[in-house]
């Protein structure tokens, strides 16, 4: 621990906050380092978001997490975005460079990592099929994009948001990306798609019992099921898709590395990830 009382400060701004895990994570990390840093959770209402980042500003704020509603709504209050930033639309993390604050996206970047190092998986040349049309959803989609998915297909109950989503992502990214209506029957995984990512909030506790309606009857036997969700660890989607015998991937993975990701931008020091796993996993209904 460095000498003195001053503490670094990073803060979560969000409404509302109270569940919200991360601090526990980053909390952990910079003690494992012996870094004199604070995490603090802050509950922001929307009305008073652009006073929030102006007094983080005055207050030397050496970094942010942006939670709903915020992760839009701050993009006019910083000085630049990052490339996946803006493909994405939405900022979680924000860096100070000098005088600059600067909006970036983790989200997928951690889902991505997760993908890569713990279910083993390189998405390069793969098929892909994401539930969702939301925020996770256009994170997660605009890295597989960038990773070389040979195709994407975005599945969606609302029509209109799951098209012009898909349709942005082609225009921008000059990749292939589809749009499936999801009506009211299950949705069927084609025998082609090479990973399937819930990337909606079915199964987030406490509607523990929730899950995409989803068909794995003709789906391929190596399939890898990925979930967004990570309150529980393992959802139902996922409890059932191993069940059946398919590979899974919870979204614990992709809440760490998003985590692991903020921490190494704001501090310049490898995060110890495994502390951050265990910190979290601690916080998480069992």
């Amino acid at each position: 621990m460095a000498a003195g009382y001053l503490a670094e400060l990073v803060a979560l701004f969000g409404c509302p906050v109270d569940e919200n895990p991360t601090g526990a994570m980053q909390e952990a990390a910079f003690r494992a380092c012996g870094l004199n840093w604070r995490y603090l959770t802050m509950e922001v209402k929307p009305a008073d978001l652009g006073n929030a980042i102006a007094g983080a500003k005055a207050m030397g704020i050496r970094g942010l997490n942006l939670t709903i509603p915020h992760k839009v709504a701050v993009i006019p209050y910083l000085d630049a975005l990052s490339v996946e930033a803006d493909l994405i639309g939405a900022v979680n993390t924000v860096r100070p460079d000098g005088e600059h604050w600067i909006g970036e996206n983790t989200d997928g970047k951690g889902f991505l990592r997760g993908l890569r190092e713990d279910a083993g998986l390189d998405v390069r040349g793969k098929r892909a099929v994401i539930l969702g049309a939301g925020g996770a959803a256009r994170a997660i989609a605009v890295e597989l994009l960038l990773a070389g998915v040979a195709e994407l297909t975005v599945v969606n109950r609302g029509e209109k948001r799951g098209r012009e989503m898909a349709e942005d992502l082609e225009e921008r990214l000059e990749r292939p990306v589809q749009f499936e209506a999801w009506g009211e029957q299950s949705f069927p995984v084609a025998p082609e798609v090479d990973v399937l990512v819930n990337a909606t909030c079915l199964g987030l506790y406490p509607d523990v019992q929730a899950k995409p309606a989803v068909d794995l009857d003709n789906a391929k036997r190596d399939l890898l099921v990925a979930d967004a969700v990570f309150n529980p660890a393992e959802t139902r989607l996922l409890r059932e898709a191993r069940q059946q015998g398919f590979r899974t991937l919870d979204g614990l993975s992709m809440l760490v590395y998003q985590g692991v990701a903020g921490f190494e931008m704001w501090t310049g020091v490898d995060a110890p990830e495994k502390v951050m796993k265990e910190a979290l996993a601690q916080e998480l209904v069992k």
